[in-house]
């Protein structure tokens, strides 16, 4: 009897197959000179898992290899005017990249702009510090404006 050698995947498969033609594992663990419990925990397994090859060994986490899957999302942003004694209706910014410009064009210009005229002088605009919050466009755009932000 071999001691604590792989058995490679060919020898699994005829382990396998023969004990599928009803032989006993006893018998098939003898003609092949393994353990009878190598062979019945094969079987166990081939029998689960409907396969008969090694099990992946995980061994420890590699530092070094960084994996990054990537998969097509739909994002949407939304932004409200929210204020003490009400808000604004909520407004959808779909799908793409938020740069600085499309800030100015989707949020600032049509939505900040308005609010702060319905609101008055005393209108402080609060950002969530996204990069596209803080381009020099979107501070010239709100400087332009005259539009206090929160810093």
């Amino acid at each position: 009897m071999s001691s604590r050698n792989h058995i490679d995947d060919f020898m699994r498969g005829r382990i396998i197959g023969k004990i599928e033609k009803v032989q006993k594992i006893t018998d098939v663990a003898r003609v092949f000179d393994i353990a009878h419990s190598v062979a019945s925990r094969l079987w166990k397994s081939f029998k689960t898992t409907g396969m008969c090859s090694r099990r992946h060994v995980g061994g420890r986490v590699r530092k070094n290899i960084q994996e990054k899957d990537r998969y097509p999302t739909c994002s949407i942003m939304v932004w409200a005017g929210i204020m003490i004694n009400g808000r604004t209706r909520l407004h959808g910014v779909a799908n793409g990249t938020m740069t600085g410009q499309r800030c100015i064009d989707e949020v600032l210009l049509p939505h900040v702009r308005l609010f702060r005229g319905a609101v008055g002088d005393k209108f402080v605009f609060m950002d969530d510090n996204a990069t596209c919050h803080r381009t020099l466009a979107v501070q010239y755009c709100l400087d332009s404006e005259v539009i206090q932000r929160l810093v």
